[in-house]
């Protein structure tokens, strides 16, 4: 964000006369921007110095922001996460004892406004991007992703135990605390089996405050909304049985009881939540895979760099698609 903040201020030197407020109007480069005893800085002298240092940069922006306006329009949901992400910014920096006002002097924003449409821009950006690899993904692709990874939603009751640990712990302490919360959840699985009420054992054990005082109860989720082992282990069950070991995850030890699941959604359903996935999961596994993409989505814009000395830069800087 900096850096290209930094781009976009030396760029505008172009157009600034140097410590006056009187606008420089480029006609021929010999206007002259800045002067000291016995040398007058030019438009075209720092068009030159400016042209080397930030050239392909700048350019490559400009070409980006022209195809991202062609392709993805500005939406609310492009303005609901810049929103969110400088609200989430605003509490970090209060955090650490910063004001927001010389947080957006340091980046070279005037206002929220300005970098809200800044990361705005950015996500709009990404949306193109993801909108080019998505037409090259296959349909084998598609449908081992579907194979593997769509499942219907589960409804299930669990009690929850968590070990009683904190920071300050040793690690000794911590695998003590661990294997009491364990045991504890054995204990509820005994109490199970010998008849037990389930709604007195959440009650009674639970740690899970959302869910204890609705017996324990979690709602039509599916792959990827519960951790991964407590999802593995609901596939497991049928209606009306639990567990009957504890299932280990980040929270603690869980106790499951599984009530009910629906079929799996059909491929017509759930394609372009498929798509989604699988081109989220190929940028999360490829740093460079954002840039390659935008390196192919100029090329398709018939990209032509006249100027030999940017060309160079770009063929070098930029990863190809």
């Amino acid at each position: 964000m900096k850096k290209k903040t930094l781009i976009f201020l030396m760029a505008s030197m172009l157009l600034i006369c140097s410590g006056c407020k009187k606008e420089v109007k480029l006609k021929d480069g010999k206007e002259v921007v800045a002067s000291v005893k016995g040398k007058d800085f030019t438009a075209e002298d720092l068009f030159v110095e400016l042209k080397k240092q930030y050239g392909s940069s700048v350019l490559v922006n400009m070409i980006d922001n022209y195809i991202t306006d062609k392709e993805v329009k500005d939406s609310d949901e492009a303005r609901e996460y810049a929103e969110a992400q400088i609200k989430s910014m605003k509490e970090q920096y209060k955090q650490y004892g910063y004001e927001w006002s010389d947080v957006l002097a340091q980046y070279g924003f005037n206002n929220d406004e300005e970098i809200i449409k800044e990361y705005a821009l950015n996500y709009r950006k990404d949306e193109v991007a993801k909108k080019y690899l998505k037409k090259e993904v296959t349909d084998e692709e598609i449908n081992a992703y579907y194979e593997k990874e769509i499942y219907g939603n589960y409804t299930v009751k669990h009690i929850l135990i968590t070990p009683d640990t904190n920071d300050d712990m040793s690690d000794e302490e911590k695998t003590k605390a661990k294997e009491k919360a364990k045991k504890t959840a054995e204990e509820v699985i005994k109490k199970l089996d010998e008849g037990s009420k389930w709604s007195d054992l959440v009650k009674k054990y639970s740690d899970d405050e959302g869910s204890k005082d609705n017996e324990g109860l979690i709602k039509d989720f599916t792959k990827g909304d519960v951790v991964d082992e407590f999802f593995d282990a609901t596939l497991e069950l049928k209606n009306g049985k639990y567990t009957k070991e504890p299932v280990e995850s980040t929270y603690g030890y869980h106790i499951i009881l599984k009530v009910s699941n629906t079929k799996k959604p059909s491929l017509k359903k759930v394609k372009d939540k498929v798509l989604n996935s699988i081109v989220e999961n190929k940028l999360n596994n490829d740093e460079n895979l954002n840039s390659s993409t935008w390196s192919k989505i100029r090329k398709s814009y018939n990209l032509d760099i006249t100027d030999s000395g940017i060309k160079k830069v770009y063929d070098q800087t930029t990863i190809s698609g």
